[in-house]
Parts: C-alpha cells; sequence; structure tokens
C-alpha cells in the first residue's frame, strides 16, 4: 500500500448485523440487504457477498449502474433497484436481470419493450407513496391501473410492491401507523386486479426493530446493516468501518504560531503538532474544524485549525511518544477510545449515514473475515 490511509471493513461485523436484524424479523418475512451508494461507502461487493452469505434473500441498489457493478462481480441474487429511472436506462435493467421500481406509465412501456428485446421478462415492483411524498403512486384507482397495464404487456412481470416509511425513526409513531395502514389499503387494491401472489414490503432499518406489522413478506435492511441503530431498539449491532492514517510528520511550534489556512488556531503554550495525510478530497469534511479530534496512541487529539484538501493536523502535545509513523484513527476503536460515526455526525451537523458515506473512492478499502 502506497498510502497509509485506508477504511479496513469488517466483514463479520456486517454478517452479524444481518443475523440481528433476521432475529427480529416477523413470521416468514424475508431480509433485504441495502447496498446502494457502494454499499454505504463500504464496497458494495463485499457487503452484498458477505449479508447473502448470512441470509439476506435480496439486495437493493439506487440506480441500475450500482445492480449492473453487482451483476458484473457475479452476484445473481435477486438485485432491486430503489429509484426511478430514464427510460433509455430500461435496456440494461433487461440485460442485467435486475428487477425495477415502476410508478409511472411511460417507464413501465418502456422496461415491456425492453425486455421483449432481451427476450425475458423484466421483473418490477410498483413502488407506493404512503406519506413519503418522493416518488410512488398515492390512490388505489392508479395502482389497479398500472397493474393492469404490466399485466397486459409482454416482457414485463409484476413481483411485488412496496413503499417507504417516512418518520419510522421518530418518536410520534402515529404518521407511521398511518402509512402501515395506507400501504394495506393499496395492496389491497392491487390484489383485487392481480390474482398472482406478490412481495409486499414496506418495513425500513427502522421498522425491523420498532413496527412488526410492517415486516409483510419482506423487510429492507439498511444503516443496521453497518452498525449503526436508527432507533434505540436496535441493540447488538458492530460497525463495521475504521478509517485510519499514518502520521507523517511532527514538529513543535511556539506560542503565537498559527495553523492552516486563516490561522484560525493559533499557540497559546508549546505546542506538538503532528500532520495526517487525509483532508477533505478524501471525505474527511472541512466542517470538521475547530470541532472533530482523532485517536492517536489511544488517546484523544484534537484538529489545528482547517482541515486542508489532502492534510489535517493535531494537537498531540499531551501524547507521550506520539510520533512520525503512528496510526491515526479517524473512525473507530484504538486501545480504549473509540470515535463513532454518530459523534462524528454530531460535530458536522448531520446523521451516520452520511458519515460513513464519506470517505472518497481515493481511500482504499481493506477487508478482514471474509
Amino acid at each position: 500500500m502506497l498510502r497509509h490511509t485506508y477504511c479496513e471493513i469488517d466483514l463479520e461485523a456486517i454478517r452479524h448485523n444481518v443475523r440481528v436484524m433476521r432475529a427480529c424479523v416477523a413470521g416468514e418475512a424475508a431480509f433485504l440487504a441495502v447496498v446502494k451508494a457502494n454499499g454505504y461507502g463500504h464496497g458494495a461487493v463485499q457487503v452484498a457477498r458477505a449479508a447473502l452469505k448470512a441470509g439476506a434473500a435480496m439486495l437493493a441498489v439506487a440506480i441500475p449502474e450500482e445492480g449492473a457493478a453487482l451483476r458484473q462481480a457475479g452476484i445473481d441474487a435477486p438485485i432491486l433497484v430503489l429509484g426511478g429511472i430514464e427510460e433509455e436506462a430500461a435496456a440494461s435493467v433487461a440485460e442485467y436481470d435486475l428487477t425495477q421500481a415502476v410508478f409511472d406509465e411511460a417507464r413501465i412501456r418502456a422496461l415491456s419493450a425492453a425486455g421483449e428485446a432481451a427476450g425475458r421478462a423484466v421483473k418490477v415492483h410498483l413502488k407506493l407513496d404512503t406519506g413519503m411524498c418522493r416518488i410512488g403512486i398515492r390512490s388505489e384507482d392508479e395502482a389497479q391501473r398500472l397493474v393492469r397495464l404490466i399485466d397486459s404487456l409482454p416482457g414485463v412481470e409484476l413481483t411485488g410492491c412496496f413503499t417507504h416509511m417516512a418518520t419510522a425513526d421518530e418518536d410520534e409513531r402515529g404518521d407511521t401507523y398511518a402509512q402501515i395502514a395506507r400501504f394495506r389499503a393499496l395492496c389491497d387494491a392491487i390484489a383485487q386486479v392481480h390474482p398472482g401472489k406478490i412481495i409486499r414490503h414496506a418495513a425500513n432499518t427502522a421498522s425491523i426493530f420498532r413496527y412488526p406489522e410492517a415486516h409483510f413478506d419482506m423487510v429492507r435492511g439498511g444503516i443496521a446493516l453497518y452498525g449503526y441503530p436508527p432507533v434505540p431498539e436496535a441493540e447488538g449491532l458492530r460497525p463495521a468501518m475504521r478509517w485510519s492514517a499514518r502520521a507523517v510528520y511532527v514538529k513543535e511550534i511556539l506560542p503565537g504560531d498559527r495553523v492552516s489556512y486563516g490561522g484560525l488556531f493559533e499557540a497559546e503554550r508549546p505546542t506538538k503538532v503532528m500532520t495526517v495525510p487525509v483532508g477533505y478530497a478524501d471525505g474527511y469534511r472541512r466542517g470538521m474544524t475547530g470541532k472533530g479530534c482523532v485517536l492517536v496512541r489511544g488517546r484523544r487529539a484534537r484538529i489545528l485549525g482547517r482541515v486542508c484538501m489532502d492534510q489535517i493536523m493535531v494537537d498531540v502535545t499531551d501524547i507521550p511518544g506520539a510520533a512520525v509513523g503512528d496510526e491515526v484513527v479517524l473512525l473507530g476503536a484504538q486501545g480504549s477510545e473509540a470515535i463513532s460515526a454518530e459523534e462524528m455526525a454530531a460535530w458536522l451537523g448531520t446523521i451516520s449515514y452520511e458519515v460513513i458515506c464519506s470517505p472518497s473512492m481515493r481511500v482504499p478499502r481493506t477487508y478482514i473475515h471474509e
């Protein structure tokens, strides 16, 4: 490795987290692992394989390109594309045998034509909007109209319907119960015009732990797959990502010396400064300036001055022996100390999802416990 700045991904943690979620599933509902956005920054192919090994029955991605990459890696499990597509993407959906979310006539017809051309029926899941107001159809009449259209066309097959919960992780539960009731009503309307059984799924990660009545035929595990709980009920998870670098320079500055762009930090005492080769181009956000810290020799070292594109400086004055070559942990544990994605999110005013998706593609991923 030419540059000792990388994310270590623990695949046994991924498998463990699948088992934790599956233990909460009501009845015979299947488990779908959400591996969009390159597996939330962890590596979609490796996470997908680990999740399937632990019992996932299906995978989900956001765009057809992500599904194609999984197929090209040799993964043959069912893959659902959660987002809407351009009509010209229908051929790729058919080529890679993906299951596509649909919610309008134009894309259903495009998928039908692509399926005919490919000589296979493209599987589709009808997206139902029960309160998220993002994508999906809202009325029973529209659901029935689109189902009749799908059933009338060659090259396309309805195999599921689903919705997404907007507030399942909030303390107020009324809206979620209303969404579940609305989903049931839409599913009943679909059943009136479609004789075959389809997969119904509504439960996102928070709902897996909190709303067994939303489990239906399948649940979708997202953030908890990577070790972070969306609700307090999600216990026993293991974070899968550890992000570290190696110190490249250590120096002492004097009172009055200022660090980094704009000189935001000014030393008030002789200060030992460690330079770490990671910055916002690596996904270590500039918003960490004045807020964040890292771990050096099992102790916290605060960031000094602005985060640069490729480097940060940290205060190791009170860390005996801190030296060039020391491991610096940005996310994860070192000794008895740990920095979680939730803590980093608090520094940034965001959520853990964004933090674990942040390491850029120039930060290599390495895998343990494959």
